[in-house]
């Protein structure tokens, strides 16, 4: 059992020892610490925050906990009940709110949960604001309304469809185009509330739907993070169905994966490399995406005569980059398409809407569209912690090693060569090393992989 207490906000596994784990003591605990820095931002007579959550077992238990907390602070909630996290983003912007809070732990099984807290402008809290949270938290710095003072909760269940609203309403989302397609589609909601918005937003885009883990009653069916090894059923049900494309999300969202009409991946990391295509055609400009993601979007931005520039993982990393250099686009390897044209928030429905214009106006095939794109290969591995682990240590050993090579320390250790290149991080969501690799085939990708894991445990003695 585990609680994880970091800047984007407090995440860990339902039930056990307060501060051992997330219970009801820590979600009220940190939910107090949110709502005081809220009111310490402005000095105004009333405060409102939007909150939402994905559809796992404990968030009703979470999301009334920490409602009725922020009430007691005399803050008012708009309680947005099972919605996404994108959506979350959206409505703190639309109810010019003063912040947002989304009961959701991403792609973790469902044992996990999480408190995600939004500033102002519905994105996630930087590190200064993070680390003043997780300060008042720990001191127990807050004070509570009087009883003439205490907030109200207004429930709206309307924001998914006005996210959807949103969506048709960009200029570069073209519903008649997509319409004619007639695209037929898969779509696995893993049981939570991507299974309400995906299959929403595709009736009104004249999709035909079919529907996998649509039952949004947090019972996962497999590991909710949309990768390969978990996504054994749609892949055979595609092409069984004669589909066009298979649509994955993750629990809350905000990680968009899809199959081609084979049955096989188009890839996560190419999610983004096709939404970017796409939008940069059409509006040439800047592109971020962290330092795990595919070179293939710096191909795509140069071919379009724009500058790709790298972030430190995050979404917030992301998101301040894009800013400062202007980004048209961007977002993370994982499946994380950030639009600003939208919101500065890694958003499934709006990467689901631009995928399917950009599709519907090529003509083409998924498979074909995929292979429209620079070959790159990807692996993924981890290295499980231990209490007498350095990992500090570790990456500035490897660091060191290959000083000769091109290596970005700004968040862990990543070394370019001229043909692949490795990411190794300290995860912030669990207790892992993660180790990125990208290659020009898949066997050279895992070799790197299993090569640097077998240098780790060298150094570390292991």
């Amino acid at each position: 059992m585990t609680l994880i207490k970091s800047i984007s906000g407090i995440r860990g596994t339902i039930g056990g020892n307060p501060g051992e784990n997330l219970t009801p003591i820590d979600a009220v605990k940190f939910a107090s610490a949110y709502g005081t820095f809220i009111k310490k931002q402005r000095n105004k007579d009333e405060y409102r925050v939007v909150v939402g959550r994905d559809a796992r077992i404990s968030g009703e238990m979470l999301q009334q906990l920490v409602m009725q907390t922020l009430v007691g602070m005399g803050i008012d909630v708009v309680d947005l009940d099972l919605s996404t996290t994108p959506t979350v983003e959206l409505a703190v912007q639309l109810e010019h709110a003063d912040g947002g809070i989304i009961l959701t732990a991403s792609h973790n099984p469902k044992q996990w949960n999480a408190l995600k807290l939004l500033d102002k402008n519905g994105e996630f809290l930087n590190a200064e604001a993070g680390a003043e949270i997780l300060k008042i938290a720990e001191a127990s710095d807050f004070a509570y309304a009087e009883i003439d003072n205490l907030g109200d909760i207004h429930k709206n269940d309307a924001y998914i469809d006005i996210h959807i609203d949103e969506i048709l309403e960009l200029e570069l989302v073209d519903e008649d185009v997509i319409r004619a397609a007639k695209f037929k589609i898969v779509v696995d909601g893993v049981n939570s509330t991507g299974g309400i918005a995906i299959p929403m937003l595709l009736e009104r885009l004249g999709v035909q739907v079919e529907k996998l883990y649509c039952n949004p009653n947090g019972d996962f069916p497999h590991n909710p993070e949309p990768l390969k090894e978990h996504l054994g059923d749609i892949c055979k049900l595609v092409p069984e169905e004669r589909a066009d494309l298979g649509i994955v999300v993750d629990p809350d969202v905000d990680r968009l994966a899809f199959i081609d009409e084979t049955g096989e991946m188009f890839g996560e990391e190419y999610t983004l490399v096709a939404c970017a295509d796409y939008v940069l055609s059409e509006n040439p400009g800047n592109t971020v995406s962290n330092l795990s993601s595919s070179r293939a979007l710096r191909d795509v931005t140069q071919k379009h005569g724009g500058i790709y520039y790298a972030a430190a993982v995050g979404e917030v990393n992301v998101v301040t980059k894009m800013k400062e250099v202007d980004a048209i686009i961007g977002g993370e390897g994982n499946g994380g398409i950030i639009y600003p044209k939208s919101h500065y928030g890694r958003d499934a429905l709006v990467g689901v809407a631009l995928f399917l214009t950009h599709l519907a106006k090529k003509q083409m095939k998924v498979s074909e569209l995929r292979a429209s794109y620079p070959a790159y290969f990807m692996s993924k591995k981890k290295i499980e912690l231990t209490p007498t682990l350095d990992v500090d240590a570790i990456l500035k050993t490897i660091a060191t090693r290959y000083i000769k090579e091109d290596v970005n320390t700004i968040d862990g250790v990543k070394i370019d060569f001229e043909k692949h290149w490795v990411h190794l991080r300290k995860s912030n969501t669990e207790p892992i090393i993660r180790i990125y690799t990208e290659a020009c085939s898949q066997v050279e990708a895992d070799k790197t992989a299993d090569d640097m894991i077998s240098e780790i445990k060298e150094i570390a003695g292991i």
